[in-house]
């Protein structure tokens, strides 16, 4: 750990020559506190909860609009998730190697979900803990850049237990997404409930937002259990309601 501090410490002052770039973003963990495999603290400075959930597409879209009617000052009462593929935002143009930019959209916004970036079952296990590093260390930046945050939670089968949930501070708002394959798929709702109820043992959440539905005898365990359980339509369930009601 002081290994990591240091080589950290080392990166976020002045370059040690002409040229060198912090490619790693190791300037996001300035003044961090390093849990578990080195994963960042990602404090929760979301004060309230989100009326309205949009997708990064979403909210890109929208601040399109604004700025090419030069409306610099616009302000959208919506947080924004990242429960899409990952195609969409991650990647050379993405919301890590684009931080910058990332910011100048959220900063029009009621605040955000730190990033889903994917770990799936058959991912390596080092990829699988380096998108949960990204999820916090970007989630802790944008938190010390003026942007209400509150984190996504994501697991995969109990061998990610040991460090899925780090970083994430207890007796908190958590949020969580059920679009794609889990729980929706009934090969997958077993290891998506265990998760859920270790989740639930570990963080001790006050209140769990899911992105998708909540229609689960899982999530009524929870709400017996004192839990607030607020759901929002995604972004596909949106459309479908408002093709329901053409």
């Amino acid at each position: 750990m002081k290994k990591v501090l240091s080589v950290i410490n080392q990166l976020t002052k002045s370059q040690p020559r002409n040229g060198c770039r912090d490619i790693w973003n190791a300037h996001m963990a300035k003044g961090a506190r390093f849990c578990q495999h080195d994963i960042p603290f990602c404090p929760t400075t979301a004060t309230q909860l989100p009326k309205e959930i949009i997708t990064w597409e979403e909210a890109k879209a929208i601040y399109k609009k604004h700025i090419s009617n030069k409306d610099y000052e616009f302000r959208h009462n919506a947080f924004v998730c990242f429960y899409i593929d990952d195609q969409k935002f991650d990647g050379i143009r993405g919301i890590w190697h684009d931080y910058k930019q990332t910011l100048k959209v959220l900063l029009h916004f009621a605040g955000t979900i730190t990033p889903d970036f994917s770990t799936y079952q058959d991912f390596p296990y080092p990829i699988k803990i380096y998108a949960t590093y990204r999820m916090r260390l970007l989630g802790y930046w944008l938190g010390l850049n003026g942007i209400a945050v509150i984190n996504n939670v994501r697991w995969g089968d109990e061998s990610t237990y040991s460090y899925c949930f780090v970083g994430i501070p207890q007796n908190s708002i958590i949020a969580i997404g059920t679009v794609g394959g889990s729980p929706r798929e009934i090969i997958n709702r077993n290891r998506f409930e265990k998760g859920l109820f270790k989740m639930v043992e570990v963080l001790k959440p006050h209140t769990i937002i899911v992105y998708g539905s909540a229609n689960y005898d899982c999530f009524d365990r929870l709400r017996k259990q004192g839990i607030n359980i607020l759901p929002f339509d995604s972004q596909t369930n949106k459309h479908f309601k408002r093709y329901k009601n053409v």
